[in-house]
């Protein structure tokens, strides 16, 4: 999304803005208390963390790192860092 800055900020913000930057596009992110980590939204992460303990549960009851990996199209070390972390 695009926002002309003179639409939105007041004259003394902008002219204080020019003297570091003019004509160019500017990013400014978001503060850390309206910033969201990756598929809070799309519900991406829920499902990959619902995943993950499932995989974490096989592993405890006997599978195998490879049959996991082979069922779930993942790398093995991939079902490493999952089974094996603390989280």
């Amino acid at each position: 999304m695009s926002v002309k800055a003179n639409e939105i900020l007041p004259k003394e913000l902008l002219i204080e803005l020019q003297k570091y930057v003019q004509g160019e596009m500017l990013y400014i992110p978001k503060s850390k208390k309206n910033y969201q980590k990756w598929g809070t939204l799309s519900g991406g992460r829920k499902a990959i963390d619902e995943r993950n303990a499932i995989l974490k549960n096989e592993f405890k009851k006997g599978r195998s790192i490879s049959q996991l990996a082979d069922e779930y199209f993942l790398s093995t070390e991939t079902i490493k860092k999952i089974v094996y972390s603390k989280n």
